[in-house]
């Protein structure tokens, strides 16, 4: 039986259980979060098993800590320019 309601504890470092049933349900092994006011929405993604990549992980490349969505569209348009470059040569 698939949980709809339920109080759910966060922990210090802010992360929650999602309910194993849902998960399974919705084969979720990646998420999209909605947020829209107090409302935190979570969606399942399914994500290409080919070709795909990850471009930012916020521990990895920066010590935990987002980057404003300015930066981050900057950072995806010279990614962009670059392969065009790299396709032409």
């Amino acid at each position: 039986m698939l949980i709809h309601d339920k109080i759910q504890s966060v922990t210090s470092k802010g992360q929650i259980t999602l309910p194993v049933a849902w998960r399974r349900l919705y084969g979720a092994k990646n998420i999209s979060l909605r947020a829209n006011g107090a409302v935190l929405q979570i969606v399942p993604v399914r994500m290409r098993s080919h070709g795909d990549e990850v471009i930012f992980d916020s521990v990895r490349d920066n010590g935990g800590k987002g980057v404003p969505i300015e930066e981050f569209i900057r950072t995806l348009k010279k990614i962009r320019k670059e392969e065009s470059r790299a396709k032409i040569a």
